[in-house]
């Protein structure tokens, strides 16, 4: 966990002005007693501002969840800099009333929150594979980094953290974030071409990916072994199969029962 509790006294800060000059690698300024920070970067210069608008849609969203009006203004200017969406929220109660996203995002989330705490807000979202968590923190604590890592976080900061630390655990995150809804749309497309398959189809793909000949599926089955070729036949064909391996491969990714709960069923 050599990330862990990274950034400690960086150069950039959150929640407070600090007055100090920052060194070429990071902006920081200070406005009606609010900290913005963001990498030095030049207005106009981004590679995503020509992209399609249907790239503009796959724009990467940022949640951020912290009580600290400041904090979370400053990660808006400087997630706004990276050209990803923002979305603040004060409290785990408004983040959790929102719908859940289905592009790319991820979760930047401050340990103590006024109501639910980040931990438990972690626990509550953890299906969302989809949505990587990056936690924060005022406070150094590595019991409780320890329990976010294994729970499965991205990241583990301390206020003051370096604005580039931060945007490289977004970046890693969005990347996960991208994995993750790839892996579900392919699900789904197979989900899909499962349901078309009739009860009888079903069941031979079942017994055919676990591993059984077409005598010993027309055997378990009680139909002849033509009926059962034929079947397979239309199994692979709906399911775009070009081999044994892909049939295989698709009943692993939808959790198809194993042979012995479908044994059971037909029996």
């Amino acid at each position: 966990m050599s990330n862990v509790l990274s950034g400690i006294g960086g150069a950039v800060g959150l929640g407070r002005p600090i007055p100090r000059a920052l060194p070429a690698s990071g902006v920081m300024l200070a406005r009606e007693g609010r900290v913005e920070l963001f990498g030095r970067r030049e207005h106009g210069l981004r590679a995503d501002s020509a992209k399609s608008p249907a790239a503009a849609q796959d724009k990467p969203t940022v949640f951020v969840v912290d009580d600290d009006l400041s904090v979370r203004e400053s990660l808006e200017l400087l997630f706004g800099f990276e050209g990803w969406r923002t979305e603040l929220f004060a409290s785990a109660q408004e983040f959790l009333a929102r719908p859940r996203s289905q592009t790319p995002s991820c979760l930047v989330l401050d340990v103590s929150l006024p109501d639910l705490n980040g931990l438990d807000l972690q626990k509550l979202v953890a299906d969302r594979v989809d949505m990587p968590v990056i936690f924060i923190t005022g406070h150094g604590d590595v019991p409780l980094a320890v329990r976010a890592m294994k729970a499965g976080a991205v990241e583990f900061l301390t206020k003051p953290f370096d604005g580039e630390v931060m945007l490289g655990a977004v970046r890693e995150a969005v990347e996960r974030s991208r994995a993750a809804l790839g892996r579900e749309a392919e699900v789904r497309t197979l989900r899909g071409r499962y349901e078309s398959l009739t009860a009888r189809e079903r069941e031979v793909m079942t017994l055919v990916a676990a591993g059984l000949l077409n005598k010993q599926v027309a055997f378990k089955l009680g139909i002849s072994e033509i009926t059962v070729k034929a079947h397979r036949g239309r199994v692979m064909q709906k399911m775009e199969a070009d081999s044994l391996a892909d049939l295989v491969k698709a009943a692993e990714r939808l959790r198809l029962a194993p042979e012995e709960v479908l044994l059971s069923q037909v029996a």
